[in-house]
């Protein structure tokens, strides 16, 4: 048996540009709302969201649609990175979060991994987590793999 690690290998069609991305998001709700693309390893997507008046609620705790925005917003990311987008496209199918923490200040970190490629459809899992990295919301979105013409 071997001490060596084997990395896992990257699940990318298409390896994300972190600046690309930051740069297509812009004039749309996720500029609006200060989300950003902040890290890609070989099988999941990191962002990050403000915790302040553009995500609040009326209570001050971070919107539960705000989470999901930034959920689907990195899953739909991910899932047109897996796919030949000379082929397909990705769009969310259903989306669910459950909302397990508030969040009054600071930062929200999601990250996004792949649960299941399938031909048609594919599964991602996103963990909201705060600045002191207790988790605060756990979403699943559906992305349905849309043929081109």
């Amino acid at each position: 048996m071997s001490d060596s690690v084997t990395p896992s290998p990257s699940i990318w069609f298409t390896p994300p540009s972190i600046e690309t991305i930051n740069r297509g998001m812009q004039n749309t709700a996720c500029s609006a709302m200060g989300i950003v693309l902040t890290e890609v390893g070989p099988d999941y997507l990191r962002g990050t969201m403000p915790a302040d008046t553009r995500t609040f609620q009326p209570f001050g705790l971070v919107h539960g649609g705000a989470n999901v925005v930034l959920a689907e917003t990195l899953g739909s990311i991910g899932a047109n990175c897996t796919v030949d987008n000379s082929k397909f496209y990705c769009v969310g199918q259903e989306v669910n979060a459950n909302h397990l923490r508030g969040v009054r200040s600071g930062t929200v970190t999601a990250t996004a991994r792949l649960i299941h490629k399938g031909r048609t459809s594919q599964v991602w899992g996103i963990d909201l987590h705060d600045d002191q990295g207790k988790l605060t919301c756990v979403s699943r979105l559906t992305m349905a793999v849309v043929p081109l013409g």
